[in-house]
């Protein structure tokens, strides 16, 4: 490579680590220690020996990535299918596990159609751009996921507002400036929002979308990334839809997270799904998650809606308030919510990054989040429980935070 173009990434690099937003090297995980004496499983990292850490960073918030029953329904997939599709989904890809899932993730949100993608971020670049045409505005909330950001970068629509985080008034005030300026208007917003555990007012941005639809020729389209809502929010765990009491017209989700395996997926109306398996590359000219992988997701979906999946959140909303009361009891600042993600209040760049290595030296893994990624006095650690965490676990982070 020519080294004026190698000039040009270190250039980048280095303005990166200026900022202070260089994620630099990755902690490679070489081991998971099973749980014992009232501790919670442990991982081992690259260059760290046999010293045990404590992931308070993870997204598995059930820790299903794990549970034997998901194990053995990949495992025995495995074994019938293979390890890898072979090909696109219009070539020789589509697998009958695949169709299966996505019967069964339509039937979770009570929805017509379901179809899969290799990632929920593939899915909001596959989906969104085909929902936006060039007479169409996009509304969205500006603490929105780098997806949504890049796909409406993707789309080129007509009008792109973006409103305060969960703002409606706002929101509304942007509904009435575009009457008559476009045939179309997209809403698009996260479900629960990744840096701060709290979440869209649906029912709000449902009821604006009711009143104001018949004032564009097309109409208003509700778009929903709830990945990390999926599986862990509403009562029976079926999202920030469900805790809203309201359906949006496009739900988007991930497999990875609540569900512990891998993979994405939207869900709507049959229609819109036939539209998309046309239209959207990212679907036609991707490989799908392994069938191993959508056995994998089925049997998770099972125990989700099963009275051990019911347990498991119960374990997790209790798991969750303990570990937010014993940080307001510490003297700590946190936000507010139901989410198992609870934002600790740094609101200081050193002072997160010391609390960072802090933890780290005391066997904590845990995401600190500093200007510009959250706004200037905003900057935070963002601590994620899983029911594989045990009150003890939660004692020991307390602790060591105490002593920061």
């Amino acid at each position: 490579m020519a080294e004026g173009y190698q000039a040009v990434l270190r250039a980048h690099l280095e303005a990166l680590a200026a900022k202070g937003i260089r994620k630099g090297e990755e902690n490679i995980i070489t081991g998971i220690r099973p749980p014992a004496d009232g501790y919670g499983p442990r991982c081992f990292l690259a260059g760290h020996g046999d010293k045990p850490f404590l992931l308070m960073n993870s997204n598995s918030y059930l820790g299903l990535g794990r549970h034997p029953g998901v194990v053995g329904a990949e495992e025995k997939a495995v074994r019938r299918y293979g390890v890898g599709p072979g090909a696109v989904r219009f070539i020789s890809g589509t697998f009958q596990p695949h169709v299966l899932l996505e019967q069964r993730l339509a039937e979770f949100h009570a929805r017509e159609a379901a179809m899969l993608f290799s990632s929920a971020y593939a899915a909001v670049m596959g989906v969104l751009p085909h929902l936006i045409s060039a007479e169409t505005a996009v509304l969205s909330d500006e603490l929105n996921h780098n997806c949504i950001i890049n796909a409406i970068r993707l789309a080129r629509p007509a009008v792109k507002e973006i409103y305060p985080h969960l703002g409606m008034t706002e929101l509304e005030a942007l509904l009435r400036q575009n009457i008559g300026r476009v045939r179309r208007v997209v809403l698009v917003t996260d479900g629960i929002f990744s840096m701060r555990g709290d979440h869209a007012p649906l029912d709000r941005m449902g009821t604006l979308a009711a009143q104001y639809r018949e004032n564009f020729a097309e109409g208003i389209i509700t778009v929903v990334d709830d990945s990390h809502g999926v599986g862990v929010f509403g009562e029976t765990g079926r999202g920030v839809e469900e805790y809203a009491g309201i359906r949006a017209d496009v739900l988007i989700a991930t497999l990875g997270k609540a569900m512990g395996v891998n993979g994405g997926y939207v869900t709507g109306s049959r229609l819109l799904i036939e539209y998309l398996r046309e239209t959207a590359p990212l679907y036609i000219y991707s490989n799908p998650v392994t069938p191993a992988e959508a056995e994998a997701v089925r049997e998770a979906l099972d125990i989700i809606d099963s009275p051990e999946g019911a347990a498991l959140l119960g374990r997790l909303r209790r798991l969750t308030s303990l570990l937010k009361q014993g940080l307001r009891g510490a003297g700590f600042e946190i936000l507010t919510g139901e989410h198992p993600i609870v934002p600790l209040l740094v609101r200081d760049t050193a002072r997160t990054d010391g609390m960072v290595r802090h933890l780290f030296a005391r066997g904590v893994l845990v995401t600190g989040l500093k200007f510009p990624v959250v706004p200037a006095g905003d900057e935070e650690i963002r601590l994620q429980v899983s029911v594989d965490h045990t009150e003890r676990d939660i004692e020991y982070l307390v602790d060591a935070l105490r002593g920061f």
